[in-house]
């Protein structure tokens, strides 16, 4: 062989190491399991789903379920009820027989909750909403800043780097953006997104789900289930979920393995979609990124953090009544406080004699005082946590 023809082939191999490396098709066969019992649309929508996800060439499928005609081209495990499928599942899990899964049902422990993915209308890229079902915490606000770990960790297992982070802007997102910033103060790294809104902000509306302002957003689960079945079968009159990913992997602390779901009204496209995704964090490590940034944020004292937000006790107790003090003009508002703790904080500010009238402005809600006291007001609420 000559040296041009040996030089040839080290470049032909070079060449096919990084297509491997690019494609993911080094290493061990990653294989993702199906679950194919219980769909709204039938078997048909399964076998559809079944043969799109493998049409990408980018992983194995395994199929878990009822014995079908069409079954017997797949690796396939049968299983009868809902619990048969869940124990097989687990199994295969458990056996690393597969590295992923796609369901229709799982019953997920408190503490675990979904992240979702879908395709903002505006701009087709890809937002991660967290979360979407599943509890982590029965504490509301804990509850949003563990779903925006939550959601950290799906983009990142995704492969997106530094995930930008936004708070829709439901019931808690104010005092939630407060404890990520001393979770971020404090050496945890979270990225702030950007609302399009002129006033910006990483508090988001409407609008920032349209076009997707950020790669994360954040929500309580009840909400995030809603916006998932609306961006997915919003173009379909609500019978076919069509678009988007589902609704994401299960994840929380010490939760290891990798179980997406889907809706019993998702259609093949959504399924498949959740199958790429399911392989896109197996591929990324996504138990093993799940443990780094738990440990990360511990070490940023996520627990002290959590601590704090557990509910306040009102300021007035059943034997204890407050005085409004002398109503006078109110011109000044303070923002950034909660919905829940409006009343609360206009207590605190009647207790220490300043007059105030909670309100809703058009960013949320706002506390009212007067232009004498909104100085002494606004220390007052941020030194009960309020604002």
């Amino acid at each position: 062989m000559s040296n041009a023809e040996i030089k040839q082939t080290i470049s032909d191999v070079f060449e096919e190491l990084a297509t491997a490396l690019e494609t993911g098709a080094m290493g061990p066969n990653i294989k993702i399991a199906l679950t194919i019992n219980g769909s709204e649309h039938g078997y048909d929508v399964m076998k559809e789903a079944a043969e799109k996800a493998r049409a990408k060439e980018l992983f194995e499928v395994v199929l878990i379920g009822e014995e079908q005609d069409w079954t017997a081209d797949y690796e396939f495990y049968e299983a009868t009820s809902e619990e048969e499928v869940e124990a097989t599942l687990d199994r295969l899990l458990d056996e690393d027989v597969v590295q992923g899964s796609v369901t229709l049902h799982h019953a997920f422990p408190i503490g675990i909750s979904t992240v979702g993915r879908i395709f903002a209308p505006a701009t087709n890229r890809d937002v991660f909403i967290a979360t979407t079902t599943g509890t982590t915490a029965t504490v509301r606000n804990q509850a949003l800043v563990l779903n925006t770990i939550n959601g950290i960790i799906a983009a990142k297992a995704a492969g997106i780097e530094e995930p930008t982070v936004g708070i829709l802007n439901v019931d808690g997102a104010n005092t939630t953006e407060r404890a990520l910033k001393a979770l971020a103060d404090n050496g945890y790294e979270i990225t702030f997104g950007q609302s399009i809104r002129a006033d910006g902000g990483s508090v988001l509306r409407g609008n920032d789900l349209l076009v997707g302002s950020t790669d994360v957003i954040v929500t309580d689960s009840l909400t995030g289930n809603i916006l998932m079945k609306l961006f997915s079968a919003y173009n379909t009159g609500g019978r076919v979920e069509a678009t988007g990913y589902g609704y994401g992997p299960g994840i929380g602390e010490g939760f290891d393995k990798n179980i997406h779901i889907v809706s019993r009204a998702s259609g093949a496209a959504v399924i498949a979609n959740a199958m790429e995704y399911a392989y896109q964090v197996a591929k990324g490590g996504l138990v093993q990124v799940s443990q780094a940034e738990y440990d990360k944020a511990h070490k940023a004292k996520l627990g002290d953090i959590l601590e704090g937000l557990t509910p306040k006790e009102k300021a007035a107790t059943s034997d204890e009544t407050v005085e409004m003090p002398e109503k006078e003009v109110v011109t000044e508002s303070i923002s950034g406080i909660d919905v829940l703790d409006l009343d609360l904080a206009v207590e605190f500010l009647w207790k220490a004699d300043i007059y105030a009238e909670s309100g809703m402005g058009c960013a949320g809600p706002i506390v009212l005082v007067s232009e004498a006291n909104v100085a002494k007001a606004r220390d007052i609420m941020q030194a009960e946590g309020l604002v």
